[in-house]
């Protein structure tokens, strides 16, 4: 049988399939539709780091050049609904338990939260929403659920420099663990990354599951403490810690501990969280990796 011949389907014209893999080595061409290992995936990732901070700025300005209030309304969305909230759930409800400070508990949970829920619902729909530019270039895709998450973070750096400036209004005291509500971002950032991944793969492979997306969030808005304090409703058993350490909940605490006086830092709170983000995002970019030669095709 010749070169070329159907033993030999899918290497190059008059080579075999062993001398078009060893051309391909040594030109450092890589075959298409095929999962790159894990170890070359992440740096790949990293060689296009440029790349992902390019399309996070586009995300950003796309979704604000349609708004005649541009950035601002960054600033005006969360703080209308807050102030929505604070009537509903502050005066009107009286969910505030023992809280002493409600806005800055509300605000700094309800801010929190839209990033969160923001990269959970733009994050699941990055792949099917990008379907053209994923069959159009080569790229690791995990670079679409990532730059949506760095998007959802500049659209509310805004809104958490509000809730700076409403802690001090509502009588908080800067002090030194202020310091520490850039660390608990990060981790509510590893939170949602790891969240969109997963969330993103599972949309990706069946698209009616996107539908229950908003579901999902709108659960979470109303059993994550936004509202109010877990501990003061869901008594001591053991629904109440899988209320106060599901990964939602417990990053929202942990903000609040870095701005509020009457939440001092608890070690738990921290660990617990941080355990979350690093869990979520690796199993999350396992499972999208994984799932990397699929992306794009019909």
């Amino acid at each position: 049988m010749t070169r070329g011949g159907p033993d030999h389907q899918g290497s190059l014209p008059g080579l075999s399939a062993q001398e078009a893999a060893a051309l391909a080595r040594e030109h450092d061409l890589q075959q298409v539709g095929v999962r790159p290992p894990l170890g070359l995936y992440v740096r790949d990732l990293w060689r296009h780091r440029n790349f992902i901070w390019t399309m996070s700025q586009a995300g950003f300005i796309a979704r604000h050049q349609n708004n005649y209030l541009g950035l601002l309304w960054s600033v005006l969305n969360p703080l209308l609904l807050g102030a929505a909230y604070f009537l509903i759930f502050g005066l009107l409800l009286g969910t505030r338990g023992n809280v002493e400070n409600f806005i800055a508990f509300l605000t700094a949970g309800l801010f929190t939260f839209i990033f969160i829920s923001a990269g959970f619902n733009y994050g699941a729909r990055s792949m099917v929403e990008n379907t053209g530019l994923v069959r159009a270039l080569r790229f690791p895709r995990a670079i679409l659920p990532i730059s949506v998450m760095i998007t959802e973070l500049i659209a509310t750096i805004p809104a958490f420099l509000i809730l700076l400036l409403l802690c001090l209004l509502t009588g908080e005291t800067p002090s030194l663990k202020w310091l520490l509500f850039p660390v608990a971002l990060l981790i509510v950032g590893l939170i949602t990354l790891g969240i969109g991944l997963i969330a993103a793969r599972i949309v990706h492979a069946a698209r009616d599951v996107g539908n229950l997306i908003p579901l999902l969030t709108r659960m979470l808005r109303y059993i994550s403490g936004i509202f109010f304090p877990i501990a003061d409703y869901a008594g001591h058993g053991l629904m109440s810690y899988v209320l106060m350490y599901q990964p939602i909940a417990v990053s929202l605490q942990m903000v609040r501990e870095s701005l509020m006086g009457e939440f001092p830092l608890d070690p738990t709170t921290w660990l617990v969280s941080l355990a979350w983000g690093v869990i979520l995002t690796g199993i999350g970019f396992i499972v999208f990796w994984r799932a990397e030669a699929s992306y794009g095709r019909a």
